[in-house]
């Protein structure tokens, strides 16, 4: 398959919108592993510029990508054995080292922990229990790679039982033109706002359905997308209808936002179905706005397209471990608001940077932070 620059850039994109929103979550008033001293409703305004769909879009382009790894593979079980080397061992690797940090910080810092990292993690971690509610061991952020490694299994066995190509004429009819648009936003719309506009996301694999009834058709929609030239044609087609769409949807829930900061709505069927339907409507929008854009305005390489393309997923097992662990130590300082987010922006990108830089450069850890093997 002829590679898509467009949709690696839009997964790097993606990426980086997750960093700045986790960084970002430290300063609303929803419940994170550690909490500035002050927080501000108004930052919630901002974060829902990509809260409905930020997590969609990548379970699209990771489905996407794994068709390419699929086709390279050449049979589902080359490309099951492909995406468990790349995806077990990080995990593996973030729930025994780099995700702890997080849980530490959480109980020292709102749960009145008093005891030191070494004697946590030596202790209390792999206790297999909880603490005041926290569940340790955990996977916190590393969800997405649980989940995505399932999906794999899941695309693998179908791939087995009925063929890779075998439903892709019948995905090319049933997306293409207005379609693209119109079905999957009509999906997510009853999905959140009709069937479901209670349950949110657990990350607990077995607790999680109506997460799964969103992700698993978004990454096997990315896996179809892969192969079809006339659904990305309509996706390109249809990106300011899908754009223009996708902004009234944001300066609906900003404007109920500032009417009614942090979320004090009043139950009145107007104002809950309002936000109801900007939200789930936001859902497809902004993806079929983005994946227009990627394929009509990106699909072009760039000379840090392939280094950054590679640092994703080493960026993403580190970040919020680094966010969490900032955060903590600049609590007993009381800074002002932007003075956090700056030393926290920075802290995480050159961390980030740094685990990359070491990584792919010593050759044992390389697999351990999500990196190829280098052959000799």
């Amino acid at each position: 398959m002829e590679r898509h620059y467009g949709m690696d850039w839009l997964r790097i994109g993606a990426f980086g919108l997750l960093i700045l929103y986790h960084i970002g979550m430290v300063f609303v008033p929803w419940p994170f592993h550690v909490k500035t001293a002050h927080p501000l409703a108004w930052v919630e305004i901002p974060m829902f510029a990509t809260n409905p769909w930020r997590l969609t879009l990548l379970f699209v382009v990771s489905g996407y990508a794994s068709r390419t790894l699929l086709a390279k593979a050449g049979s589902a079980g080359s490309f099951l054995l492909s995406r468990s080397s790349r995806l077990l061992p990080p995990l593996l690797v973030g729930m025994a080292v780099i995700v702890p940090p997080q849980t530490w910080v959480e109980l020292t810092t709102q749960h009145g922990y008093r005891h030191g990292y070494l004697p946590f993690w030596l202790g209390d971690y792999f206790r297999f229990g909880t603490i005041d509610g926290i569940i340790m061991p955990t996977w916190n952020h590393l969800w997405f790679v649980v989940y995505l490694w399932i999906y794999s299994v899941v695309l693998a066995c179908t791939c087995a039982a009925l063929g890779r190509h075998s439903l892709q004429g019948w995905f090319d009819r049933a997306f293409a033109g207005w379609r693209t648009v119109v079905l999957p936003a009509i999906y997510f719309l009853l999905l959140g706002a009709v069937l479901f506009p209670q349950i949110e996301d657990t990350h607990d694999l077995f607790h999680d359905g109506v997460a799964h009834l969103r992700y698993l058709p978004a990454f096997l929609f990315g896996f179809g997308v892969a192969r079809s030239p006339l659904v990305l044609a309509s996706f390109a087609r249809h990106w300011r209808v899908a754009s223009t769409a996708s902004v009234l949807c944001f300066a609906t829930i900003a404007t109920l936002l500032v009417l009614w900061p942090d979320f004090t709505f009043p139950e009145t069927p107007v104002v809950v179905w309002t936000y109801r339907f900007a939200r789930h409507l936001e859902t497809w929008t902004a993806i079929a706005a983005l994946i227009g854009i990627a394929e009509r305005f990106w699909n072009r390489d760039g000379r840090w397209r392939a280094t950054l393309a590679e640092a994703t997923f080493p960026f993403y097992l580190i970040h919020q471990t680094i966010i969490v662990l900032v955060g903590g130590w600049l609590l007993p300082f009381v800074l002002g608001p932007g003075t956090e987010f700056a030393i926290l922006l920075l802290a995480t990108v050159a961390g980030c940077w740094a685990l990359y830089d070491a990584g792919r450069h010593v050759g044992w850890l390389r697999p351990l932070i999500g990196l190829k093997h280098r052959p000799r």
